[in-house]
């Protein structure tokens, strides 16, 4: 994992998905008026210049953000998204993509905190300077998965844990459910956010098949298709299980992704899905 570095990736059609779906996410917790906490397992480094060399390797942001930037179709839904954007890009020309922390770190209000965790060295400290004095923001050289036994459950006794892995190692599906059940056992009551790539169909049904076995009750899940099934050359598209969603939120995740997948689609590909994997 020390390898991943998000930077080659920034911007892409994934970040648009996951980044959309967690904006509501926030705003849908902030509707209480009782505080909550945000904790980010795999937090980067806040903000990516699509200038930088690494993302112009393989320019993943061209497919992804360049492709709903100049929409002018953009549904109420995805307002809070672009309205990062634009924070991020003052002068109107498309730069600077915000990473999970700034998305959010705009959304919460003064009485919410967020913990960033981080476990590349280089990646943490630029996200430290980013927060450095803000007094809101705990970010900590960790890994992430650790980081929900060290801050579950929160004092604030409700909290959004986001957990956004590089699946960049074997194994990992398994160590997202094992990371599910574990938050679970510790925090019941938290929603949680765990993204994942789609692979072979084999890989995404023993995948459902072992959040189904956890036990865990109220699972939401979104999926986007952006190639076939017979895409090998990379991601064919992304998921996002949502666990303890807020009351809503599956009618706004359905407008995300049905505008989102016709846009970022590249040919004919299989629909999109928001459904309950596990009902309450």
């Amino acid at each position: 994992m020390l390898a991943y570095r998000h930077q080659f990736h920034a911007g892409n059609f994934a970040d648009v998905f996951k980044h959309a779906l967690l904006a509501q996410l926030v705003l849908a917790m902030a509707r209480k008026d009782k505080p909550f906490l945000y904790l980010d397992t795999h937090a980067g480094i806040g903000q990516y210049d699509l200038l930088h060399e690494w993302a112009q390797k393989n320019a993943e942001h061209k497919d992804g953000v360049v492709r709903v930037w100049a929409r002018s179709d953009v549904p109420e839904e995805m307002q809070p998204y672009f309205d990062a954007l634009r924070t991020e890009n003052p002068g109107g020309t498309l730069r600077f993509y915000p990473g999970s922390p700034a998305i959010v770190r705009r959304l919460i209000r003064p009485i919410d905190r967020m913990v960033l965790t981080e476990l590349n060295p280089k990646d943490c400290e630029a996200l430290a300077a980013l927060y450095l004095r803000d007094r809101q923001v705990t970010v900590e050289l960790a890994d992430g998965y650790g980081g929900l036994n060290a801050h579950l459950p929160p004092k604030e006794r409700r909290g959004l844990i986001f957990i956004d892995s590089s699946f960049d190692r074997a194994r990992e599906f398994k160590r997202l459910t094992d990371a599910l059940i574990l938050g679970n056992r510790k925090f019941a009551t938290g929603v949680y956010a765990l993204w994942y790539p789609l692979m072979d169909p084999a890989s995404m049904r023993s995948f459902e098949r072992g959040i189904v076995a956890t036990g865990i009750r109220k699972v939401l899940q979104v999926e986007i298709n952006v190639f076939g099934e017979d895409w090998t050359l990379g991601m064919r598209g992304c998921g996002m299980i949502i666990v303890n969603p807020p009351f809503g939120f599956d009618a706004a995740a359905q407008a995300i992704t049905g505008w989102l997948q016709p846009i970022l689609a590249n040919g004919a590909v299989p629909p999109w899905q928001v459904r309950w994997l596990v009902p309450e």
